[in-house]
């Protein structure tokens, strides 16, 4: 009779536990988790209806002495040993395996990026130049081409609009580097790992700014000592980035002058 209950509980509660299992890996997979990870899932719903199947086992047979420690060592083998099986079962995570992955898919979004900045970059100097001939052309029958030449080369020598883009793609690479998760800028982002920066361009010079960013350890910014002795700032960038992006962010980064908001004095160190 007792064997027949257990049974009629084991069943029940393995059924159980498969609907657990069902229920978790349909709820991991809408969403978006790896394939993997709904198997573990679906594993550890399984190991949870055995422990409780267990719970509602017949009492064993009491052992003592040598019986014990030998029953004990047998008991511990078995488990170590479904554990490694399982493991050699399961795919393995491989982190190069998956660095190469995201590299490869960022490397073709990179690549697009900049080949549509560099695009547009080239059709706005295309117009801007032919402006500039049609202009002179225009004027040159009136005895000024002379004069307009002189101003168009002003105009252009100034660097205006090449700088705003530049700035512009540093904004970008700020994005995408994600200097926002550390520090606050323009009243956004920051976890108080970093200082905020909106007055860094009146309190660093454009190299001082690429040397912070390149070799972290040469500036502190002044309140921030237990950050900098953690290495809170990476030192990956130089590794990391194209030199064209490091100076495109030193860019963005000089041209923050918000006196109104106190940006940490930085402090040299070697």
């Amino acid at each position: 009779m007792a064997e027949k209950s257990f049974l009629k509980t084991l069943l029940k509660k393995l059924v159980i536990g498969i609907i657990v299992g069902i229920i978790l890996v349909v709820v991991a997979k809408s969403t978006h988790f790896p394939h993997i990870f709904q198997i573990m899932f679906f594993l550890y719903a399984m190991l949870g209806a055995l422990v409780f199947i267990l719970l509602d086992a017949p009492a064993m047979k009491r052992l003592e002495g040598g019986k014990a420690v030998v029953a004990l060592i047998v008991f511990y083998l078995l488990l170590s040993g479904l554990y490694i099986a399982g493991a050699s079962i399961l795919p393995q995570f491989d982190p190069e395996d998956e660095k190469g992955k995201i590299e490869k898919i960022l490397r073709a979004k990179k690549a697009a990026t900049e080949q549509g900045k560099a695009d547009e970059l080239l059709a706005r100097a295309k117009e801007l130049d032919e402006r500039a001939k049609a202009i002179t052309q225009q004027l040159s029958s009136l005895g000024a081409g002379a004069q307009v030449e002189v101003e168009v080369q002003a105009s252009s020598g100034g660097g205006g609009a090449a700088s705003g883009d530049l700035i512009a793609l540093g904004k970008e690479q700020w994005d995408l580097q994600e200097c926002y998760n550390c520090h606050k800028l323009f009243g956004q982002g920051g976890k108080k790992r970093g200082p905020e920066l909106d007055n860094l361009g009146n309190l660093m010079t454009p190299d001082q700014i690429k040397e912070k960013v390149l070799y972290p350890k040469k500036w502190m910014a002044e309140g921030f000592d237990k950050e900098f002795e953690k290495g809170k700032m990476p030192d990956k960038y130089r590794e990391l980035m194209e030199e064209s992006e490091v100076d495109a962010l030193v860019a963005f980064l000089s041209s923050l002058k918000d006196a109104s908001v106190k940006t940490p004095t930085p402090i040299k160190k070697y």
